[in-house]
């Protein structure tokens, strides 16, 4: 008689020791990100993250926002690069820069990441760039999930999501009831592509273009895989310095669906935001994109951000101060449009002139 190995959890593809030492590996990033609210409350490895909420008393009506996002297929070029540690910061600009758009401090963030096999410094690195993150976005890692799925992905395959939750004053409520006309529409430069419009982007130089990830590009002064791995700019911090010196209106998080669609998410009923092209150069990926692949800038437009990563809309006359703000910040600012009666456009946002050569 032939004896038989019973199944087992490992003999299914799941290696708990290595997701053990995953979580032993991350500690050092997460305590980094700690906030005086969070100290000293559990820790990793908990079954939830812990946050005193008693630090919530010095608002007089706090309202919690929350949000949740991923970082879409730049996943696949991190994969491709094996380079893990910066992916963590598209993730938090995506969800925390999604956050301060209403005015929010950003408060705390718990990740999911999903492999196909937990290789313990790969995730480990993943979770040291979103820790990064939190530490530029002024949030706390509380916790998060490492899931191990073999038979969906393959071995080196994985995939990250987040969800942040911030507190803003009820009465400091930042959105498109603030709006008037006459307001100057600020532009904040964007670090490049983002975490947006990759699926795109990787059909036109891999499958149109046939590039690798190796090859040099005169344009970038770099490879196409380290143009295409910039993190995030993340302006969370930024943002809220903004409104600390200037009385801010709106913000609008740059992402999916470009500028003008973005920029229309904020701008009330009867009024129209003008933005002028010709005030900015795009970074050079955008015009190789739009080279390469044949792409109509329209479609660039509505894709990717074009160069644009968050937009504040102010008084006319808070203008300069808040140009000032940012420049001091180290952020590249400028003043991009206005916010006019709706006249003869549809309600939202619009792109005038071409982008200056």
């Amino acid at each position: 008689m032939s004896e038989t190995t019973g199944a087992s959890y490992a003999s299914a593809g799941v290696d708990i020791e290595a997701g053990d030492r995953a979580v032993e590996l991350m500690k050092e990033w997460v305590k980094k990100t700690q906030r005086p609210e969070v100290a000293g409350l559990g820790g990793l490895g908990g079954f939830a993250g812990l946050f005193d909420a008693s630090a919530l008393k010095r608002f007089e009506r706090p309202l919690l926002a929350s949000a949740t996002d991923g970082v879409g297929t730049k996943v696949d070029i991190a994969r491709q690069m094996g380079v893990y540690d910066t992916i963590g910061h598209d993730l938090v600009a995506m969800v925390m820069d999604d956050i301060v758009v209403c005015g929010a401090e950003p408060l705390f963030m718990t990740d999911y990441i999903c492999v196909g096999k937990v290789h313990p410094e790969r995730v480990a690195a993943i979770v040291k760039g979103i820790a990064e993150g939190c530490v530029l976005a002024g949030c706390s890692l509380v916790g998060g999930e490492t899931a191990e799925h073999p038979g969906l992905l393959g071995p080196d395959d994985f995939d990250v999501a987040g969800a942040g939750t911030g507190a803003v004053e009820a009465d400091r409520l930042l959105g498109p009831d603030r709006i008037r006309k006459g307001d100057a529409v600020i532009a904040m430069a964007a670090s490049g592509l983002h975490s947006n419009g990759y699926s795109l982007v990787r059909h036109v130089v891999f499958d149109r273009a046939g590039w690798a990830l190796d090859r040099h590009v005169e344009e970038f002064g770099r490879t196409l895989g380290e143009e295409l791995l910039e993190p995030t700019k993340i302006y969370s911090l930024d943002c809220l310095a903004l409104t600390r010196t200037t009385d801010v209106h709106a913000f609008s998080h740059i992402t999916g669906g470009g500028l003008a669609a973005n920029l229309a998410r904020v701008i009330p009923d009867g009024l129209h935001a003008i933005v002028d092209r010709e005030t900015w150069t795009p970074d050079a990926v955008f015009d190789v994109v739009g080279k390469v692949g044949q792409v109509e800038r329209l479609e660039l437009e509505k894709t990717l951000n074009m160069g644009v990563g968050m937009i504040a809309i102010v008084p006319e006359e808070s203008a300069d101060a808040a140009l000032t703000t940012l420049a001091d910040r180290g952020v590249e600012a400028w003043v991009a449009g206005e916010i006019t009666d709706r006249g003869e456009h549809a309600t939202g946002a619009a792109l005038i002139g071409d982008y200056a050569k």
